[in-house]
């Protein structure tokens, strides 16, 4: 079990992920603890959102560059978090390989 600030820090780019995916929340879930890049992103988007929400306190000279780059990077990954969750839907269906010529 997760404990301390890890723990929370790892539910939080679960919540976060989960938040921007509320249709797909249990193939987040999913994708959360069975895919370490998937995972990973998750992790990454929780701090760029977590950024983006806090860039009111970021001096006002470079303001505005960082609300541009942390949301630049929020839809990046919302794109291929996106991407994953599609690509995790597709079902591989394969032919059982053939022996000879069917004969009929």
């Amino acid at each position: 079990m997760v404990s301390g600030e890890q723990g929370s820090a790892y539910l939080s780019a679960l919540d976060t992920a989960e938040s921007y995916f509320p249709d797909q929340k249990r193939l987040v879930q999913r994708l959360f603890y069975l895919n370490d890049a998937f995972h990973g992103m998750c992790e990454d988007l929780a701090a760029a959102a977590q950024a983006l929400a806090h860039v009111e306190q970021v001096p006002e000279s470079i303001r505005e560059a960082r609300r541009l780059e942390y949301a630049g990077l929020v839809d990046a990954l919302l794109k291929e978090m996106g991407e994953a969750i599609a690509q995790s839907k597709i079902v591989m269906l394969r032919r059982s390989p053939q022996t000879g010529p069917k004969s009929y």
